[in-house]
């Protein structure tokens, strides 16, 4: 499949048509979204022009030229209170506004587009924009010891093995995939693992999510399994952060 990158205002509905009617792809990946999760508490409108509207301007401009969609979302459609990792068919149940908003974006592209492919992943890192891996490994340079919440639990992903898994999608059919790091940790044990992979003499002083006080709600136990038949699985998380610290390329 050759790739293209194209730039476009997500929130623009005549701009996206005219955008992939001009290129007629096979698939569409749209990868746009408002990320900043204490931000869309207090923004919540514009996070969801873009995370629900950019969703469902994409799956419009996407069915009309027959193509696929490829929608990557996120561990906070959940509450957390399930107390094992969600599968794709567990019911959603976003505690804040940024959960809310891609949630709508979800259901928007699907009943839009009938050949949407929903990919939720999480905790996301790589080497393109600001990250917690390597805020710890800059951090773990500085410090002898930095508190770090330790009552919230996902699934570390490389956003370099993420990107495979995206386009793998194409080969299964339409619905909810779970596209996540292999197993979970919590955020303190995240930064223990960055710091022993990276060779770094710092101590990890676990706090509470209350402790930090943040505006938005996150999930306790967000972790994502994978049960559907032939979707594309992820190396386990510490694997893959070996890798990522060590600057080896994903298999």
């Amino acid at each position: 499949m050759t790739a293209v990158d194209l730039e476009v205002d997500v929130t623009d509905p005549d701009a996206v048509r005219a955008c992939v009617e001009g290129s007629r792809p096979e698939a569409v990946f749209h990868l746009a979204a408002f990320t900043d999760v204490d931000g869309a508490e207090e923004r919540e409108d514009e996070a969801g022009r873009i995370n629900a509207g950019g969703a469902a301007n994409a799956a419009r401009a996407a069915a009309a030229v027959g193509a696929a969609l490829v929608l990557p979302s996120t561990d906070y459609v959940f509450d957390g209170r399930k107390g094992a990792p969600y599968a794709e068919d567990d019911a959603p149940a976003p505690l804040g506004a940024y959960g809310r908003t891609k949630l709508a974006g979800e259901r928007a592209a699907r009943a839009l587009c009938p050949g949407t492919r929903v990919a939720r992943t999480a905790w996301l890192y790589g080497a393109a924009g600001r990250n917690f891996v390597d805020t710890m490994r800059r951090l773990g340079a500085e410090r002898d010891e930095v508190a770090v919440v330790d009552d919230q639990e996902g699934s570390p992903t490389w956003t370099r093995e993420l990107g495979p898994a995206l386009e793998a999608l194409l080969e299964q059919p339409p619905g909810v995939y779970h596209a996540a790091g292999g197993g979970s940790v919590s955020w303190a044990g995240l930064a223990a693992a960055v710091f022993e992979e990276a060779g770094l003499d710092c101590r990890v002083r676990p706090i509470t999510t209350a402790e930090l006080g943040r505006p938005a709600p996150r999930p306790a136990l967000s972790a994502l399994a994978v049960t559907r038949p032939g979707a594309p699985r992820l190396r386990p998380w510490r694997e893959a952060l070996a890798d990522y610290l060590d600057g080896v390329d994903a298999p």
